[in-house]
This record gives C-alpha cells, structure tokens and sequence, in this order.
C-alpha cells in the first residue's frame, strides 16, 4: 500500500422521471421541482459544524476539499482520453465505523455542489445506519431501499432538492435485512446505469458502510467507477486498511484520504492507492 502526500486538506474529525428527479431547479427541461421534496438545509449551522458552504469563504475546509475533488473530477470527465466507466459514481467508505467518511461524503458533494458546471446528487447508501441526513440537519425520510423494495415508487418519489440548487439528496430509506440482495440486484444495477450515463453533468456521490463491517459496501463498490477509502490517522492499523483494500481490489480507481491527523492540527492528506 501507498499513501502519496499530494496535497493537504483538512481537519475531519418508465426512467425519464426517474432521472429528470436528480436535475437541480432550473434545469430539468422545463419541469418544475415537486414543492412536498423541497428541504430547506441550514447553511450557518453547517459553517458552525465546520462544514462546507457556498458563503463560507476560502476557510481551510473549503480549500481543503478543493483539493480533493479536483484529481476524481478529472476522473469522471475522462481528461486526457481516460475514459471511466461510471467515473460520475463516487463511493465514499472506510474500513471501520468512525473514521469521518460521513463527514468526507457530505463535504465532498457540497464542494462538487459549488462547480460552475455540475450537479451532485448525494446517496445515503449507509442503509443500516444512515447518518447523511443528520450531519444536514434533517429528518429521516423514505428513501433508496424502499424503491428498491416498491415497485410502484420511483426516484423521483423520494429523491430531495434542497436550496442549494445543485444539490440533491437521496435518503437511505427503511433498512431491511436483504439490502446486500437488494443493492446487488439488476433494479440496482440498471438504476446506476441510467444515473450514471444520464447527465454527463452530474456526479453521484455515495455515503457507504464500513468494508470490513458489512457486505453492502463491498456490492457498491464493485459497481462504482471511483472509491475514495477514508482512514483514521493513528487509530487505523495497517493490517485493516490492507484488508479493506482487498474488499475492493476489483476496483481500478481507489483514493485515500488521511484523516483526523493530530500531530498537525489542520491538515488531512489525499493520495492513490496503487
């Protein structure tokens, strides 16, 4: 394993409806956004929680997180004629619970957010502790497994914009003792598909449990064109972080981001696994 110090960042302690659900307001081809899947996020709260925000200036978080969305956006547009599939689909995990993926997913979509050119969707794909709602400040809400498990809803059902205008959100849903079926499944896989090749405009960022805790995030990733592992500085042994590794070594795009590092206050480091 290799962690390259590239750069520092920061602290971290019928389908057409479907996808149009995704698009932020004023850009789904002349549809209006549904009213009832408006959520209002508290920016201020967020900057007080040292988050990312629009209005939040070149803080060290912000900077930070600059930094790190730049090389997977080169990424999913294919610069220099390296074409990914699927580069658009970015799963954010850990090997371990607490070691700041939440807050690296959520960080991330609302840097991505803040891009002249692009849309970000934010997946809550924790199912069985679905966290990305609270870090906003939200109430739980139906989400991801229950249109997997209702054939009758759509994304666009459950699928959340918020005031950020390119930001939406999907929730995790209801948990449900078969989500590694369920997120294995071809409803699933034909879902990231369309999403993925719909809007050459859009990223997908996806929140996922811990690898060596479940077998969900070892399904999605396998069907992610990008894995960003998170590991805690000086708490994460190695041994763990190899065997996370093997969890996804089918993946050919895997970063890593050094977090939580407390001999330098105020710094992360982002690098590649090869």
């Amino acid at each position: 394993m290799k962690i390259d110090n590239n750069s520092e960042a920061a602290p971290m302690n019928s389908m057409d409806a479907v996808i149009d659900a995704t698009m932020p307001d004023g850009v789904q081809h002349g549809k209006a956004a549904r009213s009832d899947n408006f959520r209002e996020i508290n920016l201020a709260r967020l900057g007080q929680h040292g988050m990312v925000t629009h209005d939040g200036g070149r803080i060290a978080v912000a900077e930070d997180f600059r930094n790190i969305k730049r090389p997977l956006l080169r990424n999913a547009r294919g610069a220099e004629g390296n074409v990914i599939k699927h580069g658009n689909l970015i799963i954010v995990t850990s090997a371990l619970p607490g070691e700041g993926k939440t807050y690296c997913a959520v960080n991330l979509a609302l840097s991505i957010a803040m891009e002249m050119d692009m849309t970000v969707l934010l997946v809550d794909a924790d199912v069985a502790r679905p966290s990305v709602l609270k870090v906003l400040g939200l109430a739980a809400e139906t989400g991801l497994m229950d249109v997997l498990l209702d054939d009758d809803m759509t994304l666009s059902d459950v699928i959340l914009k918020t005031n950020i205008p390119t930001l939406s959100i999907l929730p995790a849903g209801r948990s449900n003792k078969h989500a590694t079926e369920l997120l294995a499944s071809r409803t699933m896989s034909k879902l990231l598909t369309e999403i993925a090749n719909r809007y050459a405009d859009r990223i997908v960022i996806f929140d996922s449990p811990p690898l060596l805790i479940t077998t969900e995030a070892n399904v999605l990733a396998a069907q992610m064109g990008q894995v960003v592992l998170v590991v805690e500085a000086e708490t994460t042994t190695q041994h763990a972080v190899k065997e996370a590794l093997q969890k996804i070594d089918s993946c050919d795009h895997i970063s890593l981001i050094y977090n939580k590092i407390k001999a330098f206050p105020g710094n992360v480091y982002y690098g590649y696994y090869d």
